[in-house]
């Protein structure tokens, strides 16, 4: 029998190439997304479906999840990828911006394992893998919204591990580095302070301008699907990401932020 993935997020980015990555290796896919009717043709696969899932909506979860159980009858993986970033200065940030950031990044992410936990543990066994970033781990200017997000789903994620440890179920944190992808020009929204509009724009140029150097999202596709046939008790897998975790664990401090400055402000204050 087929193992199924489940994927959040399957539209574009990480998710999609995960999906196809996914169905190139046999397995069936429940490509999940807000919006079906946008998905991409690699969708019409024999063993993919597209479920309607909004990580906003814990009634669009079940109903995901319920569907996956009827089309495949399991759910070997799931691929928490759903997401988005929050930028800008956190004096502009508004409690409904940062609300839904966290409903996104943070709660859907719970609803969603929360759903599909009881398939595995009757299944005896599965894979729950969440894509954070490196931005779990360290932090860059403006983005203090979206880090605090990824840092709780590091947290979470290494707690949940020896929960479900009885039960056969891993537990893996994906942290991707810089991916070219939509993410950084579509999958952000700003806030606005007037006293950081400088700042802000610095970044904004330094964002734009890098994405076209980055790495496509195919490597962390990749990174996911062994993660998901992983059993051993590894727990973080850094795609594209390695270099910048050893520099900020090995680099004085001050050091660290002076490059940080320097790379996307253009100064080292």
């Amino acid at each position: 029998m087929s193992k199924t993935v489940l994927i959040t997020g399957a539209s574009s980015g990480i998710g999609e190439a995960t999906g196809k990555y996914f169905l190139q290796k046999g397995w069936n896919v429940s490509a999940t997304m807000r919006s079906p009717m946008n998905a991409g043709d690699w969708t019409k696969a024999e063993k993919v479906i597209c479920p309607r899932l909004d990580v906003t909506s814990s009634e669009t979860i079940e109903i995901a999840v319920h569907e996956t159980l009827v089309q495949f009858g399991r759910i070997d993986a799931l691929v928490n990828n759903a997401g988005y970033a929050l930028m800008g200065p956190l004096e502009g940030v508004t409690s409904e911006q940062l609300e839904r950031q966290f409903k996104t990044n943070v709660f859907g992410l719970v609803s969603t394992i929360q759903k599909v936990l009881p398939v595995m543990r009757r299944q005896g066994k599965g894979s729950i893998i969440n894509v954070a970033s490196i931005g779990g781990r360290l932090a860059f200017p403006l983005a203090s919204s979206y880090h605090a997000t990824k840092w709780a789903v590091e947290g979470l994620s290494e707690a949940l591990r020896y929960e479900l440890r009885r039960f056969n179920i891993q537990v893996k944190i994906i942290e991707p580095g810089g991916i070219r992808t939509n993410f950084i020009n579509h999958g952000s929204a700003w806030t606005n302070h007037s006293n950081y509009a400088n700042l802000v724009e610095r970044v904004k140029q330094f964002s734009e301008g890098l994405n076209d150097s980055l790495p496509g999202p195919e490597g962390v596709a990749r990174t996911i699907y062994k993660a998901a046939n992983d059993r051993s008790q590894r727990l973080r897998y850094s795609p594209h990401g390695e270099a910048f975790l050893l520099m900020h664990k090995i680099l004085p401090d001050s050091l660290w932020r002076s490059l940080v400055a320097h790379m996307m402000f253009g100064s080292n204050k």
